[in-house]
């Protein structure tokens, strides 16, 4: 529901800049900024009067989202100064009308401070503990209203799971049915020495795979990461070289998110927020999204750079191990159920790339990748819909020695493009559709999941639900009831009864 704004990025920003930002979001049916701000930050003053003059005016909403990591925990004083002014403006969004929302980016140790703010101005308050996770989070009294969750990556070199997530429902489902805000992000790459920051995340089919899964967990509300955080390269708003403040404070080696768009992850934002809204969005023109990494793999340095972290209490690895040297693409289509997408790469000829998803009725988002391999040059992508190209992409040349400063830039680039002619067709409401296609957390659950995922039984715990659609009913239980082998876990009891 809400998006995020990094606001320390925005000290060389004019107020045109601001204006820009917003409707550019609503262009891509974003209802609002959560604007990150952190203690002291010289930009506070400026970008957040600024943000709420221009969301005022264009009828967009914001959030507070108060940072108790960039530059420490925040005084009480402060934080009431700022919602005293502020909660009052017609731009702040209320929850169900009632109170208005606020998060935080960490700050659990000042979590008793939160019992005199909302007696001061009564707040809903949805922080981030996501160091301390749903349980643990809490604990910390009965200030919370509900939980925002930082955690949008996958952990190794795996596809993303909704096992986190779980725990936030669960957890808060029993402590009141209090609502949760699901992180969604599309990479993460970061190599700020200053910061002590140079790790990878798996990205890839992350910006598919998350919409998949609000779609088919339905949360209240859903947090993108991020609109402008270049540090960290989740950004989905423009680049601009003004607000490459984190670069010169974080003493990176090169700056990696110039001529590194990401825009074109925007493109279907109209559609797959209507559809996880429970509209049903005409399509009234097709097109194709584009992403991959400009250099392969194993072509460069690593620049020191890690697969996962360990201060996250993660394995390393080689970064390359958890980015795939593959060509991504999403394409809004109206309908056909022979769809073929080609890709070329350098002076190789078109080779066939498999549709890893497509939608029910096969009307809305197709998504699938084609392995780049040894290949170099200049990458193709064509739909082909009855034996006629609809959709041609020509992005930037994958190079594997065009390397800065001998380093790998593992930073994603993203391009798009609409077809020329228009179309309508009307994709199967959410509502309509169950999960039909999913896995599980290790190979013994995925082969559990995989069955029960394709009837609509796709708990979130052990299962994520991979593709959404039309269900078809289970075939009849053999048996009464079904348990688990001695010394599985819990995981298992409601898998094990509905396969048995």
């Amino acid at each position: 529901y809400s998006h995020y704004l990094q606001i320390g990025n925005t000290g060389n920003y004019a107020y045109e800049d601001f204006q820009s930002d917003i409707r550019l979001a609503q262009e891509a049916h974003i209802d609002g900024f959560a604007l990150n701000i952190a203690y002291l930050d010289s930009a506070n003053n400026w970008g957040v009067s600024s943000m709420f003059k221009a969301a005022e005016a264009a009828g967009f909403k914001l959030i507070f989202s108060f940072d108790y990591a960039g530059n420490g925990p925040w005084p009480k004083d402060d934080v009431l100064d700022l919602l005293r002014w502020y909660t009052t403006s017609r731009a702040y969004f209320w929850h169900h009308g009632e109170k208005p929302l606020v998060s935080t980016f960490e700050g659990p140790d000042q979590s008793l401070d939160w019992v005199d703010i909302k007696k001061q101005v009564p707040v809903f308050f949805m922080p981030s503990y996501s160091s301390l996770g749903a349980k643990k989070a809490l604990l910390k009294g009965d200030v919370i209203d509900g939980l925002f969750n930082w955690g949008a990556w996958p952990d190794g070199p795996n596809a993303m799971t909704t096992k986190v997530d779980a725990s936030y429902f669960d957890f808060l489902k029993s402590n009141g049915n209090k609502p949760y805000m699901m992180p969604v992000s599309p990479w993460f790459y970061t190599n700020l020495p200053g910061y002590d920051k140079n790790w990878l995340w798996r990205g890839d089919n992350l910006w598919w795979d998350r919409w998949i899964h609000v779609w088919y967990n339905k949360p209240e509300y859903v947090q993108i990461i991020s609109w402008n955080d270049y540090g960290e390269s989740h950004h989905i708003g423009p680049v601009l070289e003004k607000a490459m403040v984190a670069f010169t404070t974080g003493r990176a080696p090169f700056n990696y998110a110039l001529d590194r768009p990401h825009d074109s992850w925007r493109m279907f934002l109209p559609h797959v927020i209507d559809m996880y809204k429970g509209l049903a969005p005409v399509i009234t023109k097709e097109g194709l999204n584009v992403w991959y990494r400009l250099n392969p793999g194993r072509a460069c340095s690593t620049g020191g750079t890690t697969g996962n972290h360990a201060a996250q209490v993660q394995t390393e690895g080689n970064p390359s191990d958890f980015s795939q040297d593959r060509v991504f693409f999403s394409a809004l289509v109206a309908g056909n159920k022979d769809l073929v997408a080609r890709v070329k790469i350098g002076g190789a000829d078109f080779g066939n790339a498999m549709f890893d998803s497509h939608p029910a009725d096969y009307v809305g988002l197709w998504h699938g990748s084609y392995p780049v391999g040894d290949k170099t040059g200049a990458v193709t992508v064509e739909i082909v819909k009855n034996g006629a190209t609809i959709l041609r992409l020509v992005g930037r040349t994958i190079d594997a020695s065009n390397c800065i400063n001998g380093q790998n830039n593992w930073n994603a680039w993203t391009g798009g493009v609409w077809a020329s002619t228009g179309v309508s067709a009307v994709p199967v409401p959410i509502a309509q559709q169950g999960c039909i296609a999913g896995s599980g957390q290790d190979n013994y659950l995925s082969k559990l999941c995989r069955y029960t995922c394709a009837f609509d039984y796709c708990p979130a715990g052990p299962c994520y639900c991979g593709l959404m659609g039309k269900v078809t009913s289970a075939p009849a239980p053999k048996f009464s009831a079904g348990y688990p082998n001695p010394g599985k876990t819990c995981l298992y009891t409601g898998l094990c009864s509905y396969v048995c």
